[in-house]
């Protein structure tokens, strides 16, 4: 541990009202995290992402994946994907997140950032498929990148910088109330890998 850093408050909610955000900061050490973004970024099955937007189909720069306990469903942006089956390094991620935060999941969506010029627009993770007010697990590896929160009703903002190698769980009302983005920035050159574990309801 860095006698400089101090220890992060895994139980501190960075949203003001009306939803749960927990940062738990670095979670894996820098070789363990290294091995994980190399690992991902050479083995995922990575594939544009898709969305149909006023009737016109839209393909992304960013790159997506979707793996499961099962081949379940999922459609966002008008678009449905199918999940792979796990990897046994994707499971192992899986227990670390679920010991960690006391939390199970039965999926996960990767995207692919390969710089600061991709990143996300404004939404939130409320698709019918995901349990209700139930836990989104995100990890980051590879570059750091800001992350945005704006609540639906006021627009107020909350954003903070999400670490290689770290964890951040929304959770309860956020997806109703809140929405969140990564925006581009011309500040990262390198890429950048973010897993979010759900739970889907089918």
């Amino acid at each position: 541990m860095d006698l400089f850093t101090p220890p992060v408050d895994e139980t501190h909610n960075w949203l003001p009202y009306d939803g749960t955000v927990n940062y738990y900061g670095v979670v894996f050490p820098q070789l363990q995290a290294d091995f994980f973004l190399d690992y991902l970024l050479n083995h995922i099955e990575w594939k544009n992402d898709e969305a149909i937007i006023f009737g016109k189909r839209i393909i992304t720069k960013r790159k997506v994946a979707w793996y499961g306990d099962k081949a379940f469903e999922y459609t966002y942006s008008n678009t449905t994907k199918q999940a792979l089956p796990w990897t046994k390094e994707l499971l192992e991620l899986k227990r670390i997140i679920e010991t960690k935060t006391g939390e199970t999941f039965n999926s996960c969506l990767l995207n692919l950032y390969h710089d600061g010029s991709e990143g996300m627009a404004w939404h939130s993770d409320a698709e019918k498929d995901l349990k209700k007010n139930g836990a989104i697990g995100s990890v980051s590896f590879g570059s750091e990148r800001k992350f945005a929160f704006k609540h639906k009703r006021n627009g107020e903002t909350v954003s903070l910088i999400l670490e290689h190698g770290s964890l951040l769980v929304m959770k309860d009302e956020t997806q109703t109330n809140w929405l969140h983005r990564l925006p581009p920035t011309r500040l990262s050159k390198k890429p950048r890998v973010n897993l979010t574990f759900r739970t889907i309801e089918q």
